[in-house]
């Protein structure tokens, strides 16, 4: 008969080893988008039916992994939720802290759109993309932001602009810590460029501040 002491050992044990599957497989296909699950065992240290025991296929692994990278939005929408001078200030705020996110995923997050379906991708980014609108139409309201698009339709363009900002940093076309990129993205919302660069800028100083 099994010994029950031995469970918590196994699963703390199965739980490790996911973790460092799911961490050797951000690496690996960020570096190799068409890696294998073979070729990710092999990197994590684990046999193949270690790997499979965990992620029947490729897709759920890239829907274990995005579901990470959802969770890590989540957390930062939660850092940057906190009240603000101006409308422009929360959108800068939740840009800047989303970006580290998206550095961190984003080929992931092109991997994921295309091998997951827009529909599921969709969903992944559903807590950041309404947080983006709650946001920018509040700035309507306000003036910050330009009109001519509605709040959700306006969200879904700036969110293009982001995934292309951050597929240049994936080409080595760019590199950015997310700064020229919140100014580039308040700028399209219809901030002004100085308006944008000293909002931006402000933000930088302040939390470079000894607290």
């Amino acid at each position: 008969m099994p010994d029950p002491a031995d469970g918590a050992p196994r699963r703390s044990h199965a739980r490790s080893n996911r973790a460092r599957i799911l961490e050797v497989a951000r690496r690996e296909l960020g570096a190799r988008p068409d890696a294998t699950l073979d070729e990710i065992a092999r990197a994590a240290g684990v046999v193949r039916r270690t790997v499979y025991g965990h992620f029947p296929g490729r897709a759920a692994l890239l829907d274990a992994l995005g579901e990470e990278a959802s969770a890590a939005l989540r957390d930062a929408l939660a850092a940057a939720d906190l009240p603000a001078a101006s409308a422009e200030e929360a959108f800068a705020r939740f840009l800047l802290r989303l970006w580290p996110v998206g550095d961190r995923y984003r080929m992931l997050f092109a991997l994921a759109r295309r091998d997951l379906g827009e529909e599921r991708f969709a969903e992944l980014l559903a807590p950041a993309s309404a947080h983006c609108t709650a946001v920018l139409a509040h700035g309507q309201t306000t003036g910050a932001f330009h009109r001519h698009l509605p709040a959700p339709v306006l969200a879904t363009a700036l969110q293009g602009l982001t995934f292309s900002l951050l597929e240049s940093v994936n080409l080595g076309e760019w590199q950015d810590d997310g700064t020229e990129a919140t100014i580039a993205t308040l700028i399209a919302a219809g901030v002004s460029p100085i308006r944008a660069a000293a909002v931006v800028h402000d933000l930088r100083a302040a939390t470079s501040r000894p607290a």
